[in-house]
């Protein structure tokens, strides 16, 4: 029986820390603290204790420790659903919504996270149970491995920023009539007059072009780019209340050359953190193409040039 202890308890440890690692509240303040921490870091708990059981558990020929490991980890696909839920209802309170696309991508991330630290408790109790060393000796090494399992795993769900995909430039803001232009970029039509001033006056503009086509399809998505001006919001704040749609940031793809015309009235009028705030929005996982990948994509690349 103590051979077990020291694997299982390694392996709590680190899954949690993990998944504690991995939970960080930044300027979308999702999770919440401190209930969101609360509840994250129980199930990340769960999670951890179901990796570090299951080797100790199949050692002693326990084979239905198994059936209740799958049984935990499909449980963990609720975890999916409920973050969904909560953030699809959260919707109706935000000016600027996230779109559906991103809210599907958060949620997939925290189901993958509990994932992970099922798969870091694995990796420590594997090792610490099995290295044919003194405890001390099987101790380090375990906790070793599970940092270093902890520092792949986070590398790996890395799923790549706006700045990776194009080059953002501020842009100027002009009216054409009522027609509101960002650079070449057709925005929206704007009808009252007091609107129109407050645009140019507090308004900025930028052009995210792709560096590819891969990039101009991926940038191209509606929810990709609802994720853009999402982000923006939250970060430079909007001159904007319910009733008030003329000032609502928006994202416009040109039709001519595959840019992207980004237009907010932020309470923070500054281009700078514009631009930074524009290349540091997540790539949302299902909004990636590749159209260079189909032989097709790649001749009509080639004939367009």
């Amino acid at each position: 029986m103590d051979k077990f202890v020291m694997p299982v308890v390694l392996g709590v440890f680190l899954g949690t820390y993990a998944r504690l690692h991995l939970l960080r509240v930044d300027f979308r303040q999702y999770p919440s603290y401190p209930q969101g921490y609360t509840v994250h870091l129980f199930l990340g708990f769960v999670a951890a204790s179901m990796g570090a059981v299951a080797i100790p558990a199949l050692v002693a020929k326990h084979y239905e420790a198994v059936t209740f490991l799958a049984l935990a980890l499909q449980q963990f696909r609720e975890v999916r659903r409920v973050e969904r839920e909560t953030l699809e209802k959260l919707e109706e309170t935000e000016l600027v919504p996230r779109g559906t696309a991103y809210v599907e991508g958060i949620a997939k991330v925290f189901e993958a996270r509990n994932y992970l630290a099922v798969l870091t408790a694995l990796v420590a109790s594997g090792l610490a149970f099995f290295l044919p060393f003194g405890a001390l000796a099987r101790g380090a090494i375990a906790a070793a491995g599970g940092l270093v399992t902890i520092f792949l795993l986070e590398k790996s769900m890395e799923g790549g920023v706006v700045s990776s995909l194009a080059r953002i430039n501020p842009a100027p803001l002009e009216f054409r009539g009522p027609q509101l232009f960002v650079e070449d970029t057709f925005v929206m039509n704007v009808g009252l007059r007091e609107s129109r001033e407050i645009i140019l006056k507090h308004g900025l503009g930028a052009i995210i072009e792709p560096v590819d086509p891969n990039a101009r399809a991926t940038l191209s998505n509606i929810g990709q780019r609802q994720a853009i001006v999402h982000d923006l919001a939250t970060i430079l704040g909007v001159r904007k209340d319910l009733d008030e749609p003329e000032f609502t940031p928006i994202a416009r793809l040109n039709h001519e050359n595959g840019h992207i015309g980004v237009v907010i009235v932020p309470m923070a009028r500054d281009e700078e953190a514009l631009k930074m705030a524009i290349q540091r929005v997540p790539v949302i996982e299902s909004a990636k193409r590749r159209p260079l990948e189909a032989i097709a994509g790649k001749e009509a690349y080639k004939r367009a040039r």
